[in-house]
């Protein structure tokens, strides 16, 4: 089987090598699995240039917040939903006790809004002491 030539690379010109011990080998691995470098030929040049090494990292304890804030997010989706009917009735009535009934209604789904957006603050206070430097 032939084996397809690559371009050449301009601005490499020479090959180094290295021997390097198990432990400090295992750390380079850790850091390419953690950052967007493909290859370890990849990692030790942005490290002999002195480039930037992004490391992602997940953390698993926002995973319980994030839940908690899609929820919320669905709940103000549907009450708006509910808004926007009520409203939609009360302009079609022609009652003034009908209106009123419908004006009621818009305000008890205005406290329950009120009541969601304070627990979206509350989770976003949680977040931006775990994350925001003081």
């Amino acid at each position: 089987m032939i084996r397809k030539k690559r371009g050449k690379v301009v601005g490499r010109m020479r090959v180094v090598s290295t021997r390097i011990r198990e432990k400090k080998y295992e750390e380079f691995r850790k850091m390419m699995a953690d950052s967007s470098i493909k290859t370890m030929s990849e990692l030790f040049r942005h490290i002999l240039e002195n480039r930037k090494i992004t490391l992602e990292y997940y953390d698993k304890t926002l995973d319980k917040v994030m839940l908690e804030l899609a929820d919320i997010r669905r709940e103000l989706l549907s009450i708006g939903v509910n808004i926007n009917q009520v409203t939609k009735r009360f302009h079609v009535q022609r009652w003034p006790d009908a209106m009123l009934m419908n004006a009621r209604e818009i305000a008890l789904l205005y406290q329950e809004v009120d009541l969601r957006i304070k627990e979206l603050f509350d989770l976003i206070t949680k977040i931006a002491q775990k994350w925001l430097p003081e």
